[in-house]
């Protein structure tokens, strides 16, 4: 019978099933979700399936338990049982984090997007030999820290040779984009098929009827509604009510054909239903602690109800459900006290102190300290979630009025940074309801300002947050200004979009908070106060205090929370004009959070460092980064914007990619309220159209930013843009305008960068003598400070200048350098324009025709350009979350197609097919 389903009625849902494993077999990979509603066939397709791939495929199958589901990584672990052996050969920060999530190591807790890594090296290691099945059964019921790690490895499976099945009863958003599987119900002709064969003596044709319109075409009704017909109803009477979910009257028949078991098999049936691991061994140590005997064990498997053999099995996931379900919640206590006591309190501490929890009726201490405690490892882990769950039972279980407030700010806690901000919110209301301390009253506040600002993004979040800090300032100061920056953040996030009189009301209230400079050397404080002085005071006040933090946060070693606002400190470097201390700083922050495994802050790190490649002229590496990124962004939904492909395509010359992405931004910066995006298309777009010789554009996107000078950033260095274009195109006072501005930005700064940028800018609204020196002492200066694109773009306006003046052979020298330099950096449309320049002067360049990368898919060129920084398939595998299996796989479709042998020849052909043509 069981075998009915899948072969009756289902040779397309077989055909696909198959088809991934044999592409498994042939090296390749692939992930499918398959669901349907309970009792569907779903579980009969996959014995199916397994069944036949057993002989050339090795396969790892589990159960998920709802009974589980507030265990961190207990699925996983479930899963990889028998791979740990492997984890040796992982990397060493995906092995400390498999390890630490699976409670065999003590560390800070793992990022859950390592820990996705480690899953995936785990799988390829054991599909090294041998094309792999993996199957997870009744996957709603996993914990959402497995879930997540699953969905992780599945959306970067490749080239392994796996095969990933994934079984529920609805889609679940975690598994959003993976390819889907939806088992339906059967035909009417093999419904009635199967019915006949369900009951063999034949069925009263109004039964048969309501039957079959009863089940829709489900396998699993279609079985068990009839074995709950007794003699007359089968006769010809009325069969089960229609009025409850199909679902409810399967289990429903199950129940009542358990029914009449002895007592103590029944009882049996929920200690197995509530034991969800299948340890023979347990469930035999539980049934003797509840006095059950050999007799119930052979009463409930006469029922075909459960197998127990090398683990302990119900015919069928929906009778666990059943059994559990219908049991008395007298019943299901004894049953989880039982477990309790036969759980090993050293080895699997968590399972025990959630047993006990489920054993519990009343408040009592010792078991809600218990859950407490699973809490403490859970987050060791990198659950928050099953750390909110455990804190949030210990809370119901805690006798004391205050404990029970402390848990439950905790469990709010744990919620928020799970990614459940109005869970926590819930949980924040049960608190307040209660008494609390001062400082308890206080951390509710900032929670509910945190969760409140997570939910909604609106101008009230700064406002709260605000006043959450100020709680917050007698009586936990460190926590105090953590609030305080994300304060400041909230209100400075909209710009020129927000509320400037509530970003000055938040900066003015730091400063009343906040030591003075002087009183303080820490880095978190210092940028804090800096950033506090540039929203209120200007750009004058906040100097000394900024140069202060920078250096801190180089100096010290950084705490978590600075790490996480370390980017405060490199926009700053940004504001003062200091590539090195920028360089400095972007370096730091992702060397960091790329050792730390900190996901959350390296995509931020990164912008930086491509912001740092850029002015670098390292176009290519700042490709790279933009690469990482996107991964990033891809496994995490991280909503950053993508500025750093909008910069690119502007700096590369790249027309119509650039007004896409400018395009994108706008509207993305108008829907979220965030000024920085526009800044962000005003400055590409100047750039871009002043390298293309585009002024009068140039102009237009430059003069956008004149009124927004003061938020400095990419608002400030338009200026020089605007200086360039204005000049061009005739437009004097236009140019002046722009120049007096960008002197107010630079003068009080004082730095090498900012001097020369001046003195660029100078030379343009000059001639003769005046002009060439200042020319050439921004030269100079840029090529001290090693910002070759400027010296480039400097050199290029020289000579343009030289051949103004009549003087060819002067101008020719530093057009041939200027175009030299741009075209190493990729400045393509600069390159072009000092080519025409030269022609101008009477010297032609010759054309290099320009080949494609269409031929390349994203992922090949994503790997060849790491690959082309000297990065091992291992680290590229980490940089892009893919296995080192895929990136080798990759590899060598680059090669054939660009048709090289070596690593060292993707430099040059990288190079030459990004580059432009040059014009005769």
């Amino acid at each position: 019978m069981p075998g009915i389903a899948p072969l009756r009625g289902r040779r397309g849902e077989l055909a696909e099933l198959e088809a991934l494993v044999s592409r498994a077999r042939a090296g390749h990979s692939g992930a499918l979700v398959v669901y349907g509603e309970a009792g569907v066939g779903k579980t009969a397709l996959l014995d199916h399936i397994t069944a036949r791939a057993a002989a050339n495929v090795r396969t790892e199958r589990i159960v998920a338990s709802q009974s589980e589901m507030e265990l961190a990584y207990a699925g996983l672990q479930q899963l990889c049982g028998h791979m740990t052996g492997s984890a040796a050969r992982l990397p060493a920060p995906q092995q400390e984090a498999i390890e630490v999530a699976f409670g065999l190591r003590d560390a800070a807790p793992p990022s859950p997007f390592l820990v996705g890594l480690a899953l995936l090296g785990l799988l390829t290691e054991a599909a090294e030999d041998q094309a792999l099945l993996c199957v997870v059964d009744d996957a709603q019921w996993l914990d959402q820290a497995s879930a997540r790690a699953l969905a992780f490895a599945a959306r970067r499976l490749d080239a392994e040779g796996i095969a990933l099945v994934l079984v529920m009863r609805q889609a679940d958003e975690v598994f959003a984009g993976l390819a889907h599987m939806v088992v339906n119900g059967l035909g009417h002709e093999d419904a009635c098929e199967l019915l006949r064969l369900a009951v063999p003596g034949g069925l009263d044709q109004r039964v048969r009827d309501q039957l079959i319109a009863e089940a829709r075409g489900n396998p699993l009704a279609l079985r068990e509604l009839p074995r709950a017909l007794n003699p007359a109803q089968v006769a010809g009477g009325l069969a089960l009510a229609g009025s409850l979910p199909l679902e409810n009257r399967i289990e429903q028949s199950l129940v009542v054909q358990l029914a009449p078991l002895p007592a103590p098999a029944r009882l049996l049936l929920v200690l197995a239903a509530a034991e969800p691991t299948g340890d023979p061994g347990l469930l035999w140590r539980a049934s003797e602690a509840l006095g059950l005997g050999p007799e119930a064990f052979d009463a409930a498997k006469d029922a075909d109800a459960f197998v127990v053999g090398t683990r302990v099995g119900f015919r069928h996931p929906l009778v666990r459900s059943a059994v559990y379900r219908a049991a008395s919640p007298g019943d299901r206590r004894r049953v989880h006290a039982a477990l309790a006591d036969v759980t090993s309190a050293e080895h699997d501490p968590d399972r025990r102190a959630w047993h006990r929890a489920s054993a519990t009726l009343h408040p009592e201490e010792e078991v809600a300290a218990d859950l407490e405690r699973s809490a403490v490892r859970a987050r060791t882990r990198g659950g928050a979630a099953a750390a909110g769950a455990f804190l949030e039972r210990a809370a119901e279980l805690t006798p004391s009025p205050f404990q029970r407030a402390r848990r439950l700010i905790a469990a709010a806690e744990a919620r928020h940074d799970a990614g459940a901000p109005g869970a926590a919110l819930r949980l924040i209301e049960s608190a307040r309801a209660l008494p609390l301390t001062a400082l308890q009253e206080a951390l509710a506040v900032r929670l509910h300002a945190r969760a409140g600002y997570a939910l909604r993004r609106d101008r009230s979040g700064a406002q709260q947050l605000l006043a959450a800090a100020q709680g917050l300032e007698e009586l936990d100061p460190v926590l105090a200004r953590d609030t305080y920056i994300e304060a400041l953040a909230a209100a400075t996030y909209g710009g020129r979009l927000g509320d400037a009189e509530q970003v000055a009301a938040v900066a003015n209230a730091i400063l009343r908070a906040t030591p003075a400079t002087e009183e303080t050397d820490r880095a978190r404080d210092l940028i804090l106060r800096g950033q506090a002085l540039l929203a209120a005071e200007g750009q004058e006040a906040a100097i000394a205090t900024l140069r202060r933090a920078q250096r801190a946060f180089l100096e010290q070693a950084p705490d978590f929370l600075e790490l996480h606002w370390m980017w405060f400190a490199s926009r700053a470097a940004q504001d003062l004009w200091d590539p090195a201390g920028l360089r400095a700083l972007a370096d730091r922050q992702v060397e960091l959070a790329r050792a730390e495994g900190v996901v959350t802050v390296l995509p931020i790190a990164l912008s930086l460092l491509l912001l740092v490649q850029m002015t670098d002229g390292d176009l290519d590496g700042a490709e790279a980064s933009c690469d990482e990124i996107d991964a990033i962004k891809e496994v995490t939904g991280n909503p950053l914007p993508r500025y750093g492909r909008l910069l690119l395509a502007a700096y590369r010359g790249q027309v119509d990619e650039a007004e896409r992405w400018a395009e994108r931004i706008r509207a993305d910066g108008y829907a979220r309220g965030e000024g920085y995006a526009l800044s962000a298309a005003n400055f590409s777009e100047a750039v871009l159209y002043n390298g293309l010789g585009r002024f009068a554009e140039a102009a237009t996107c430059g003069r956008r930013e004149l009124p927004y000078t003061h938020e400095l950033n990419l608002a400030m260095r338009t200026l020089l843009e605007l200086v360039e274009a204005a000049a061009h195109t005739g437009e004097r006072a236009l140019a002046e305008q722009a120049f007096e501005q960008l002197a107010g930005v630079t003068r009080p700064v004082g730095t090498t960068y900012a001097l020369a940028v001046l003195a660029m800018a100078e030379a343009q609204l000059c001639v003769g003598d005046e002009a060439e020196n200042l020319y050439l002492d921004a030269i100079k200066r840029f090529e001290h400070e090693r910002i070759p694109i400027w010296v480039g773009r400097c050199r290029l306006l020289y000579g343009e200048a030289l051949n103004r003046q009549g003087r060819q052979a002067d101008a020719r020298e530093q057009l041939r350098r200027a175009h030299q330099v741009l075209t190493a950096c990729g400045l393509n449309g600069f390159a072009q324009r000092a080519a025409d320049e030269l022609r101008a002067s009477g010297e032609n360049l010759r054309v290099r025709v320009r080949e494609s990368v269409a031929q390349l898919t994203d992922q090949e060129l994503n790997v060849a350009r790491l690959a082309r920084e000297g990065l091992t398939n291992r680290e590229i595998g980490a940089r892009l979350f893919i296995s080192a299996h895929t990136v080798e796989y990759h590899l060598r479709k680059v090669f054939a197609k660009l048709g090289i042998k070596r690593r060292t020849e993707l430099k040059p052909v990288l190079a030459e097919l990004t580059r432009t043509p040059v014009k005769t």
